[in-house]
């Protein structure tokens, strides 16, 4: 009992705290929803059967897409508990072989966040359909394009959320100065625009517990209003919510009533955001929500707004303000713009999400992601995209005089998007749910037919600014399938280069080469072998640390790995080689720690890895590439290594004296360093640790111990990076149109995205680069 007291106590915080996440997009529709649907020829039908059907319309369009489809069923689709686009997309790579990442392994599958307990349909027998698309990779390459599609769209959301939802919010103003001047809205609006980007680097932990309560407060307020407008100027208007009135409403307007779809569409803009965000609520408290505070609030607000139109037909072009009782006016235009910058915030912070989840599986040119310890989890920054949707953001709010044309671009990118949610959640009904494809065909036949009606409506508003979103769309779709193109095509250039392990081996432990004291991580995209990037520099140079990690970092299509499931660890070559190879795996929305507790944890597992392989099994030595261990640190022999703070000076901090062990850096070297450090304010704020051996622990085999003495003295002597710096160039023989997008696009946009050592946060003193052509 007290658990259940617990858990519901849990809900209703979950529950509250979504208001100011989800909810604030969907919750400020009536701003311009019956605005938008009126804007055409159907404001010549000025009878009160029209106005009621176009609330008949509104109303079954929210309770049937935003109520049955999203509330109901789409958040049962989560991926460990997260929703979007890339969530499905993962489920369907997961429990059919749909994914295109190239170097997944069968350990992958043994994460704890691979499969869900509630699909327990997996190990039946796959459906036709599931089978010719595991076979086709035009079918899998087909898919992609679907999520990546269905992914620009929700960026073009981005940057036309704001300007819709404070554009509308702003023009109020004019309802009670009708002699102010639209460039001075035009300016307030851009201001609010500007600061409301300018500030994103700050993120949100200071503001953000006033959200909640802006969206309630504005969605009790609304409807409120509602109730008010429905009492005195038309009681019947309840009748409207019977389906009849749609009939009547295109008995009437036919043509121009269909026309009017693509203004009554925006009433469901912003249901999406409730399954894109699911990750950080529950599906209880987001229905909890929606049926007790949003869903009613908004169909009250509706009918209120029908209820003075069918009296005051005139003010239908500011239908919501004009219907404010003139004592609340000013208290609601503030409330209205207090929301609409909640809703902003919030399709803002799912942009850069959106952002990170194509970069982390290869669809997206590398950008810097900033993320802080005070934020919440999750919530992240990347500088580039901000100013990006600035840009585009103050273009189509100054570029559309006409507010119903940033409508018309708004509801084709919102619905266009929702057709691609449908197709993917049908292909989930069948390959993950294991339900029947004629259940699956039903689903999507049902609402995707509503949802091509309402698209049919908006294409015809195509050249009334709904060309923008998906003229950028395709561009965006454009630079993320060049990216996924020419990454590919290195890995598998990569792949087929590598370096026999034989050979490696022929050159005895000490490869030929003088090893110098230190730790040298060569970062690779290979699974498995030995990179070129390697053979390439100790043929120019030949000499390397005496503890070399060959370092894969890759993303497995999961949300999140648990950071005792994240580093894989395995041994190259015999011992006495002093090679090994770490696998850290990422899920597509983690999100990069830093470089420190990177090094700091390598050398944990590393650790680890070298006592598990004594204790469990003596079969791995003078093996080729030896197996791979998961390293669950501490769980079953305790840590191995102390660690020790250093002060500024060098000092250790803890009052343990441990064992010194002097740099092997040369005086020069040292000076360089220190001087870098001085002149990097950055640099100072680096963790500095010092390892030391358990005192008191105990060795079956005393090669351990020497093994990981080793390891210490080469940490206390230096990390150094190596990576490898890439010229990629189209072959001879190869097409025209595979060298223009070799030698063009895909060279243009490495050009002008963020370094690897950038990306990575690696200092310029721990850095090797390696020079490598690339003939794709």
């Amino acid at each position: 009992m007290v658990d259940r007291s617990y858990q519901c106590k849990d809900v209703l915080i979950l529950a509250y705290q979504s208001f100011g996440v989800l909810f604030g997009d969907l919750s400020i529709s009536p701003l311009y929803a019956f605005k938008s649907t009126f804007s055409g020829n159907l404001s010549n039908y000025q009878s009160e059967d029209v106005i009621f059907g176009a609330l008949s319309l509104i109303f079954w369009t929210l309770t049937l897409l935003s109520l049955f489809k999203h509330v109901i069923i789409l958040l049962n689709a989560d991926d460990n508990g997260e929703g979007g686009i890339f969530a499905l997309y993962s489920l369907l790579c997961r429990h059919a072989k749909f994914s295109l990442l190239p170097n997944h392994q069968t350990a992958d599958e043994e994460l704890s966040t691979y499969h869900n307990p509630r699909y327990s349909y997996r190990n039946l027998q796959s459906p036709t359909v599931k089978r010719f698309a595991e076979r086709h990779k035009k079918a899998k390459t087909a898919l992609l394009l679907l999520v990546l599609f269905g992914t620009c769209l929700l960026i073009c959301v981005g940057f036309l959320t704001p300007a819709i939802s404070i554009r509308s919010a702003i023009e109020g103003v004019k309802v009670r100065s009708s002699e102010l001047h639209y460039g001075v809205v035009l300016i307030i609006a851009c201001i609010l625009l500007v600061g409301l980007f300018v500030l994103q680097h700050r993120g949100t932990y200071r503001v953000a517990f006033m959200f909640a309560p802006i969206v309630i407060l504005w969605s009790l307020s609304i409807a409120a209003i509602g109730v008010y407008n429905i009492l005195k100027w038309n009681p019947r208007v309840y009748k409207a919510l019977s389906p009849y009135y749609i009939y009547t409403f295109f008995r009437d307007a036919r043509y121009d009533g269909w026309i009017s779809l693509g203004g009554v569409l925006l009433c469901v803009t912003g249901a999406e955001a409730m399954f894109a965000d699911l990750g950080q609520y529950t599906a209880a408290s987001i229905r909890l929500s929606f049926f007790c505070i949003i869903y009613p609030c908004l169909v009250l607000q509706y009918m209120g707004q029908a209820a003075f139109l069918s009296k005051n037909f005139s003010a239908v072009s500011t239908s919501f303000y004009a219907s404010i009782p003139d004592s609340l006016f000013w208290p609601v235009l503030v409330m209205a713009t207090s929301a609409a910058i909640v809703a902003s915030q919030s399709v803002i912070s799912a942009t850069f999400s959106i952002i990170k989840q194509c970069y982390a599986i290869g669809c997206f040119p590398r950008v810097k992601v900033v993320h802080k310890s005070k934020w919440f989890r999750g919530q992240i920054y990347i500088p580039e995209i901000n100013w990006v949707l600035l840009v585009l953001c103050l273009a189509v709010t100054v570029g559309f005089r006409d507010i119903n044309h940033l409508g018309n671009a708004y509801g084709l990118t919102y619905m266009s998007a929702m057709f691609v949610t449908t197709w993917l959640t049908a292909l989930i009904i069948n390959f993950v749910w294991g339900q029947s494809l004629v259940l699956a065909l039903l689903f999507a036949l049902f609402f995707g037919s509503i949802e091509i009606i309402f698209l049919s409506s908006s294409f015809i508003r195509i050249s009334k600014g709904g060309w923008v979103p998906l003229i950028l769309s395709v561009i965006f779709m454009l630079i993320m399938f060049v990216w996924h193109y020419g990454s590919r095509k290195k890995y598998l250039y990569d792949l087929h280069n590598k370096v026999p392990m034989k050979q490696i081996l022929t050159l005895g432990p000490s490869l030929g080469i003088v090893r110098v004291p230190g730790i040298g991580l060569i970062f690779t995209a290979l699974v498995s072998g030995v990179p070129a990037t390697f053979t390439r520099f100790l043929t120019n140079l030949p000499t390397f640390y005496q503890v070399a990690v060959f370092v894969c970092e890759k993303t497995v299509l999961v949300p999140y790995v648990p950071q005792k499931e994240r580093y894989l660890i395995g041994r190259i070559g015999p011992k006495s080689f002093r090679m090994y190879r770490c696998i850290v795996r990422n899920g597509y929305k983690d999100v990069q720690k830093n470089e420190d507790d990177f090094e700091n944890d390598l050398i944990m597992s590393i650790a680890e890895f070298i006592q598990l392989e004594a204790e469990g099994s003596g079969t791995l030595e003078g093996s080729v590439d030896g197996r791979m261990a998961v390293v669950r640190t501490s769980e079953k022999f305790g840590k191995r290594l102390e660690i020790s703070e250093l002060e500024r000076n060098g000092e250790a901090s803890s009052s343990m004296p441990p064992t010194i062990l002097n740099s092997s850096k040369s005086h020069i070297l040292q000076y360089l360093q220190s001087t870098y450090e001085m002149e990097s304010p950055g640099s100072t704020l680096r963790r500095r640790v010092r390892f030391k051996l358990q005192p008191d622990m105990n060795y079956r085999d005393p090669n351990v111990k020497d093994e990981l003495l080793e390891l210490v003295e080469a940490k206390q002597s230096g990390v150094a990076y190596v990576l490898g710096h890439s010229h990629i160039k189209a072959k001879m023989n190869a097409p025209c149109l595979k060298r223009f997008v070799i030698h063009v696009a895909y060279l243009f946009l490495r050009k002008n995205c963020r370094a690897p050592a950038v990306v990575l946060n690696i200092p310029q003193t721990c850095l090797i680069e390696v020079g490598m052509n690339y003939y794709l």
